[in-house]
């Protein structure tokens, strides 16, 4: 007697199944649907003041556009299709046509990833992973207890650092020429 094999790979079918019939929160990785957790109030605060200086910016120079989670980034396709929700996501205006209307269907330009309780050892590790082997260019890591923003850059073995930035360090990304983020503005706990 054979014993089946209780690891299920699931769809983007699936997911897709899952996500229509809740509101919470969810990620395809590795056929696998993982439950996101709630994020705390900090994590809320710096999303919310990351987005608006993001968006500020972006609308000023007519870059693009800034996407804030709950939305689907869909990378791969067929059965390997996997889905994050990231934080932030930024696509450039030459990228447009990776935004449907249900779902970024493609690696955008940035991929932001806030950290939470429970949620550093995914986002440094698979989620990391995952949008490099997609051709993610940037990916940024901000921590909004040690208040620092890591920003890696795709290079040709995965993400490579570019610069770990604190308030009192001038923010810089390869990404966005001339854009100034005030940490002390992004970690603002008001």
């Amino acid at each position: 007697m054979s014993v089946p094999n209780p690891h299920v790979q699931y769809s983007y079918d699936d997911y897709r199944s899952l996500v229509a019939s809740t509101d919470k929160r969810y990620a395809l990785l590795d056929g696998e649907i993982v439950m996101l957790p709630s994020p705390t109030t900090g994590h809320q605060r710096v999303s919310r003041n990351l987005e608006f200086l993001l968006v500020t910016f972006v609308q000023a120079h007519r870059l693009g556009e800034v996407f804030d989670a709950p939305f689907d980034v869909v990378f791969g396709e067929g059965a390997a299709r996997e889905v994050a929700q990231p934080d932030l996501v930024y696509v450039s205006s030459e990228r447009r046509s990776i935004i449907t209307e249900h779902a970024i269907e493609g690696a955008p330009d940035l991929v932001v990833e806030i950290l939470s309780p429970g949620s550093e050892a995914l986002d440094r590790g698979y989620k990391q992973a995952l949008y490099a082997r997609y051709g993610v260019a940037e990916y940024w890591i901000v921590d909004p207890k040690a208040k620092v923003i890591e920003v890696y850059g795709l290079g040709p073995s995965g993400f490579e650092p570019r610069g770990r930035y604190q308030p009192q360090r001038q923010f810089a990304s390869p990404l966005f020429p001339g854009l100034r983020l005030p940490l002390e503005d992004v970690f603002r706990a008001e």
